[in-house]
């Protein structure tokens, strides 16, 4: 559960990023499909048509080299109304550099991505990456990672992670990315069906 739901502790030591919005009171419930790594023309189209299939939008957090790379895809995110984020220029985790050298990173990206959302890959950055980030972006961290990611995990394990932990304002993680392919090709349409059943209204970040 400390991947797929992160725990009250490991939240509060980010202060002001964003894990979860729930809906006003009285309102439908609230969810946030988010899509990290892309884009790329093995994935991102598909994604795109899924997505257009339930008339849904999304926030993809973008690295800044497949932009540079695929600025067509990257464009087309933006004219069908998806919201687009900051996810370093190439994927850098923040733990395992130099923070200049990290922020140096994300400044890079910023030349391609214009946006004020900010996801450090894989979640994490020191305490000063993160204070010294939330002065520039808003940072979007998760309330469900469904690891679609993972050679380990199976297109029902996503779906099942979906199940269980997805609840009034969570913010969920899937991946554009060809290591999720497999599985995000069988288990994002029916995730999207499940959430639609359960009355949620998908949203993306003002």
């Amino acid at each position: 559960m400390i991947i797929e739901q992160p725990p009250r502790i490991y939240r509060w030591f980010f202060p002001g990023a964003l894990w979860r919005i729930p809906a006003p009171k009285g309102k439908p419930q609230n969810v946030y499909l988010t899509f990290d790594d892309g884009p790329i023309p093995e994935m991102t189209p598909w994604i795109l048509k899924t997505l257009d299939n339930y008339n849904i939008k999304a926030t993809f957090f973008c690295v800044g080299e497949n932009v540079r790379q695929y600025p067509a895809l990257y464009n087309t995110l933006i004219e069908k109304g998806h919201r687009v984020g900051n996810h370093t220029f190439n994927h850098l985790q923040g733990v395992r550099c130099r923070s200049k050298n990290y922020i140096r990173n994300i400044a890079e990206a910023t030349k391609y991505i214009d946006s004020d959302l900010f996801r450090p890959p894989h979640g994490h950055m020191r305490f000063h990456q993160f204070f010294r980030l939330r002065r520039l972006f808003r940072i979007v961290m998760w309330d469900v990672v469904t690891r679609d990611y993972s050679p380990h995990m199976t297109a029902k394990g996503v779906l099942n992670n979906i199940k269980r932990y997805t609840r009034d304002g969570s913010i969920i993680v899937f991946h554009d990315s060809l290591k999720a392919k497999g599985r995000i090709e069988e288990a994002l349409p029916k995730a999207i069906e499940w959430l639609l059943k359960e009355g949620f209204q998908f949203r993306i970040f003002d």
